[in-house]
């Protein structure tokens, strides 16, 4: 039984690494999707995982398949489609901030037949995002696994992960994002997103709002200073760690799988007498392992081992400082 299994998009991130002498962008091909991020830093820092999702028949897809396999997460459940690999080209400002462009391909047509025949019998967390409701076949299939996983058992994480390219207006974007929040146990959200699902910037209004409807822990990163948290009917801000940003691609994702990481391993159950102050080492624990990916370039290729979070030696080397 896996510790997480994550569905929804899997795709190679073109992502700016530079110019060269005329000025001209330099691009890399690195893994990427939310969905697939998170559960590779899960696996990188010890939890059992597995993916469901689509490629397309072609290098690209090879190489995800082999990415996913490489950093120990089951890929039996990435189906081959006619489509090409999705591929995002992420452009990469000054201060290390991220600006997407779609061309979708293969991951948007993971169907419910498919999602049914790899979603493992029982897992204890079942993750996806909101990429995979925008459009085409991945939309039924993704809602499928979370209401059949929920039956089994398991508790539902959701990162909405608000990208406007991919959604015809802001309102359709709100109704399906907002869709799926009563079969969801855990959400991990930006203080943008927050204000787009709720309808408020005050972050305890908001998360109030969305305990309501019966999320039990709500996470709000706010980049830099860290991620306000509200739990049992308590809010608390657990600051960020400083670091030298080199690409913020993949920072959330990494922050999520290590949360939820340390939870799958918790006994007797990942939330089960979960105290303030277990959860707030947790997500300090979280918020360095998002430094150091900040530290470093790409999303997959820049996720930290638990090795790297256990020396501090090591992880100072990565131009993160605690």
């Amino acid at each position: 039984m896996p510790d997480i299994t994550a569905i929804g998009e899997i795709l190679i991130d073109l992502t700016q690494i530079g110019t060269d002498s005329q000025g001209v962008g330099l691009f890399a091909a690195y893994p990427g999707g939310a969905p697939a991020n998170v559960a590779v830093a899960a696996a990188r820092l010890g939890a059992s995982c597995a993916f469901l999702g689509k490629v397309g028949r072609d290098g690209f897809g090879d190489t995800l398949i082999r990415t996913l396999r490489d950093n120990g997460v089951d890929a039996d459940g990435v189906c081959r489609g006619d489509l090409p690999t999705t591929m995002a080209t992420v452009t990469v400002s000054p201060q290390g901030e991220r600006s997407f462009r779609f061309l979708r391909g293969s991951d948007q047509t993971l169907d419910t037949r498919e999602a049914e025949d790899h979603l493992p019998e029982h897992t204890t967390f079942l993750h996806f995002g909101s990429v995979s409701l925008t459009a085409g076949p991945s939309r039924s299939a993704t809602i499928f696994a979370a209401r059949q996983a929920r039956a089994n058992g398991a508790l539902i994480s959701f990162d909405p992960n608000y990208r406007p390219a991919l959604w015809p207006s802001q309102e359709s974007a709100v109704e399906w994002m907002t869709l799926p929040l009563p079969l969801v146990d855990i959400i991990k959200l930006s203080d943008e997103e927050l204000s787009l699902v709720t309808g408020t910037e005050d972050l305890e209004i908001g998360c109030l709002a969305l305990a309501r409807k019966g999320i039990r822990l709500v996470l709000v990163t706010l980049g830099a200073k860290g991620v306000f948290y509200r739990w049992h009917g308590n809010t608390g801000l657990v600051p960020g760690v400083p670091v030298q940003v080199a690409d913020t691609n993949g920072a959330g994702d990494t922050f999520l799988g290590a949360v939820l990481s340390r939870l799958a391993r918790r006994t007797p159950g990942p939330l089960e007498g979960l105290s303030l102050a277990e959860l707030e080492e947790i997500l300090f624990f979280a918020n360095r392992a998002a430094a150091l990916t900040c530290s470093r370039s790409g999303a997959i290729p820049a996720m930290p081992t638990l090795a790297e979070l256990s020396y501090p030696e090591t992880f100072a080397s990565g131009g993160v400082s605690l």
